[in-house]
Parts: structure tokens; sequence; C-alpha cells
């Protein structure tokens, strides 16, 4: 065991402030990596706040990880010292089930260990996060990072990218396509980019004017106010597909309207109430509404391998460990563009 540099909430009401961890020493198939860059994702605020009950004091957040390997195992096949090294929401899961065996961990059905707060199967002790100076994790579920991109804009990928890219890849989502983007924070400029990438003409909706010129930036093609009546019925009967990236209360059914024939609404983020959906919404045009988690290990490699092959990034902005309450009042404002990532050599 060693003892690290981490950030730490102690309760729901005090603020992230310096603490010290320890990280065990490498077991034979374990990575140990130094981080250098880690996002901050809303699911950071929720937990540390314990908004989504069940946080387990103290939290140390972080999931989009992102560092240079610094020691490895005694069997360690797939990283050396020196090889950049990403970890994402998750580090270990049951291997076993059909999920597990299919790739897809994330949906493991025993439950997959996330990368903070969360029980190690062992039974260890509990997993703290990138808001420190360095992580341990076994080699099968570290991912490997290109040199081609910048690390401060790799690091929301973990993330924010996987949660995008996933759900795109899921239902083919393609040229000719139409698809709608919810949402122009953290992960709706990723869906924005990955659409656009894959060939889709792209249409972000928002209810903030001010969003249009950001959106086109990003590369969307088309841009709908849906504040905004006469918008709203003019996209009617429009989208194949909709990526519902909001996480706070909204109509699902004025989106579920947008949608053509056989049109899919996917959410990726979480309101905390329940969805008011009459079932003639969707029966009357065959319309599907889905849900869409992270994606698994080799997806998430493959979603990272292809960012590098074609210069896709978050936009991010950097900042010092010691702003990071500060950042967590900007986010509930939407004061930021898009993602904020610690440079973890402030610690």
């Amino acid at each position: 065991m060693s003892a690290t540099k981490a950030y730490a909430a102690k309760s729901a009401t005090t603020p992230i402030e310096p603490f010290s961890i320890n990280r065990r020493d490498p077991k034979p198939h374990d990575v140990e990596i130094e981080i250098l860059y880690c996002g901050v994702c809303h699911s950071d605020l929720h937990t540390a706040r314990n908004e989504w009950g069940g946080t387990i004091y103290p939290v140390v957040p972080g999931h989009e990880i992102v560092g240079r390997v610094t020691r490895v195992g005694d069997h360690v096949k797939k990283f050396k010292a020196g090889d950049l090294a990403g970890v994402g929401c998750l580090v270990d899961s049951c291997r076993e089930c059909e999920n597990c065996k299919e790739g897809l961990e994330q949906y493991c059905e025993n439950g997959m260990v996330g990368t903070y707060n969360a029980q190690e199967k062992d039974g260890s002790g509990i997993t703290y996060g990138g808001y420190s100076k360095q992580i341990v994790a076994h080699e099968d579920f570290v991912l490997s990072i290109s040199d081609k991109l910048p690390l401060q804009g790799v690091a929301p990928l973990l993330c924010a990218g996987i949660t995008t890219y996933s759900p795109l890849r899921y239902w083919e989502v393609g040229k000719g396509d139409k698809v709608g983007i919810l949402g122009l924070g953290g992960l709706g400029h990723m869906g924005v980019k990955l659409a656009v990438s894959f060939g889709a003409e792209v249409t972000m909706l928002s209810h903030t004017a001010s969003k249009e010129a950001d959106a086109k930036k990003l590369g969307a093609h088309k841009f709908i106010l849906t504040s905004d009546e006469a918008q709203v019925k003019a996209a009617e009967n429009y989208f194949d597909f909709i990526l519902d990236t909001v996480s706070a209360s909204h109509d699902y059914n004025m989106y579920l309207g947008m949608l053509k024939t056989n049109g899919i609404m996917t959410c990726v983020g979480a309101p905390p109430t329940p969805a008011q959906i009459p079932a003639f919404n969707l029966i009357m045009k065959r319309k599907s509404i889905g849900g869409s988690l992270i994606g698994g290990i080799p997806e998430t490699q493959e979603m990272l391998d292809y960012c590098a092959e074609h210069n896709i990034v978050s936009d991010v902005e950097v900042i010092n460990i010691k702003d990071i309450n500060e950042a967590y009042e900007r986010m509930l404002k939407g004061d930021v563009r898009y993602r904020f990532v610690i440079d973890m050599a402030t610690l």
C-alpha cells in the first residue's frame, strides 16, 4: 500500500478538500497509472453531494482519467511503464455473466464496480477515483490512449465520449439519418461531433437561442429553438433518431412528436422525476424510447481509437484542483464549454 494525495468530499454538505488515500501495490495483473488529467463529470457532483443516495464518505470522485503507466504487475501483457493509459467509469465486473462475456461489462448482471464509490469485488474496500495522483486497476479495465491527441481533451472521452458513442453505434446512426441532439453540454457537444463524423445530418435541439452559434461551430447542420412553438411544429415527424442528453426534468412527448415513423429517442441524461408518456405517442407511428449507459471496455477502446483516427476530442477548460468547488458551482449554472478537466500536476 502507498499513501496518495487526493481530493475528497467528507460529507454531502462539505467542500471537496485535500485528503490522503491508500492505493494498493500492483498485483500480478494490475497497472499503476500516474494521473495527468481527470475530467469533471456531473456524476461527480451528484455523488459528492449524495443527490442520488448511496454515497460512501469520504468519496474521491473522478472517472475520466488519463495518465502514464508507472508500474505493472508481473503478468501484465497489454501495458508497460511509460505507456499512456486511461481508466473510465468502471474498474471491475464479474467477468462471468452473459453481458460480461459479450464485452458489456457496464451491464454486468452481478454489478459492475464503479471507479469510485463502489465496493471492491474482493471486499477489500471502497474504490477511489481520479481526483488523485495515481490509480491502480486490473489491466482488463485499463484503456490504451493515443499520443496523437491532447490528453486534456481525451480525458472526457472516457465518460462523455463513450456515453454518446455507444447509443449512436448501437442504433447504427450514419449517413442519410436525420439526428437530433437534445441539450448542448458535456454530453451533447460530444453527441454533435460524433454524429456528424458518422455522416448524419445533425440538428441541435435547445431552449437557449445563444447556443446556436456554438452548435454550428461544433458541426451541427441545423438548430431548433425548442421554446419556439413554430420551430417545434415545423420539425414534427422529421427525425430518425434523437439523442436526449438532458438531466433536468423535461417533456419527452414534445420530442417524440419530432420522430418519424419507426423513430427512436434514446436517453443518456437522467432526470430526477419520472416521465409521463401516453402509450399512443409511441403506438401510432411505432416509435421507441430507450436508454443507454456507458460502453463496455471493448467499445470504449474502439471509441478512443476512432477519435484518435478522426481527431475528435472534447472541448475543455483546464482547471487547478483547488478550484474544483468553484467548478461545481459553475457546472450548476451551465457555465462551462463543455467539460472541466483537472490538471493533476496542480495536486
